[in-house]
């Protein structure tokens, strides 16, 4: 029986020595080596492993802001990176979406177990499943529902520009699963979502989003579209073995569509968290359908913001490379810099 253990100890270290080898060793390295003492060193090294610029905002209760940049703003004119620059912020943007939707729940507007037929009946026969797709599920992620953003050639042939066409990829395709049966991250949730708000409201969400949430906390730096700001102001984006900027390729689609500087970010997120963005009716309902962080993944852009509760403070991280490993290499550095920041906390 003893020896039979050590037979079976020996292989599970063996193959888990063996697996390194399968671990882009760049993830391995960053993972392994010593905290830096500050932020700012950890973007500089970050910048080492090869991304091409960085932003990072930190808040923490009872201590003014701090803002760090790193690397290239745009990389083919030689400007550096600086914290003000807008940045797509993607996915990120699920969740001023998901706050318009709990408010016009709560305002009667809405109903979160209306479902997809009810609210758009031209997809009934287009959507598997529509007649039992809640508003709910949709916001969860837990329609079934196939993500078009998968569809071979959605991004090679410009898809992202147009939200029909996004939509038609997925239309009369059968579905990934029974509603409600499973979790599985669809950006055409959030499409339908956004075509679901449109209609009830009678004009665009961007204007209830910049009425209800940008304009009460002084979001003066946060855009529904890239077509509304000047280029010049965004952080260019860089795919990994692609030369050019892409900062251009637009996404309109409400999934992630909107573009913010990483201040703006972090104000709403704290916002979102400390419950000064909702009454407590509408916390409530928020609470039961979404989540209070997000990440976001676009060609060219990677970001992560989150509220870290033990040390009451928001952390968001912009990377304007994508490609390669540079997602798993972002969430790592971001994890090394909530130690810091978490470690500075300890012995302040």
């Amino acid at each position: 029986m003893k020896q039979t253990k050590k037979i079976l100890k020996m292989t599970f270290i063996l193959a888990s020595i063996g697996s390194l080898w399968f671990v882009p060793w760049i993830l391995v390295k960053t993972w392994i080596m010593p905290l830096p003492d500050t932020v700012q060193e950890q973007l500089h090294e970050a910048i080492d492993y090869g991304f091409d610029g960085m932003i990072v905002y930190v808040d923490q209760a009872g201590k003014p802001p701090e803002f760090y940049a790193a690397g290239w703003h745009d990389r083919k004119n030689k400007i550096p990176a600086y914290p003000e620059a807008l940045f797509k912020i993607a996915s990120i943007t699920k969740l001023y979406v998901a706050v318009a939707t709990t408010k016009l729940v709560h305002d009667g507007r809405l109903d979160l177990d209306k479902t997809l037929a009810d609210y758009l009946p031209k997809l009934a026969g287009r959507i598997a499943n529509a007649d039992r797709i809640t508003l709910r599920m949709m916001v969860q992620h837990r329609s079934g529902i196939p993500n078009y953003t998968d569809s071979p050639g959605f991004w090679e042939n410009d898809y992202s520009k147009n939200n029909k066409e996004s939509l038609d990829l997925v239309l009369d395709m059968p579905a990934d699963f029974e509603p409600d049966k499973k979790y599985s991250y669809s950006n055409t949730n959030y499409l339908l979502i956004g075509e679901i708000l449109d209609k009830t409201l009678r004009y665009s969400h961007h204007q209830y989003i910049k009425r209800e949430i940008l304009v009460p906390l002084k979001l003066d730096n946060t855009y529904s579209l890239l077509s509304e700001v000047d280029l010049e102001d965004v952080m260019s984006g860089y795919y990994v073995g692609y030369d050019d900027d892409i900062k251009s390729n637009d996404f309109v689609n409400p999934a992630g569509s909107m573009v913010a500087t990483a201040e703006d970010v972090g104000i709403f997120l704290r916002a979102l968290n400390d419950g000064s963005l909702l009454n407590e009716n509408e916390q409530a309902i928020y609470s039961s359908i979404y989540e209070y962080g997000h990440t976001g993944l676009l060609p060219g852009y990677s970001s992560i913001a989150r509220y870290h509760k033990d040390i009451d403070a928001v952390v968001v991280q912009f990377v304007n490379t994508a490609g390669g490993t540079t997602w798993n290499l972002s969430e790592i550095i971001y994890s090394r810099i909530v130690k810091i920041v978490k470690r500075t906390e300890a012995s302040s």
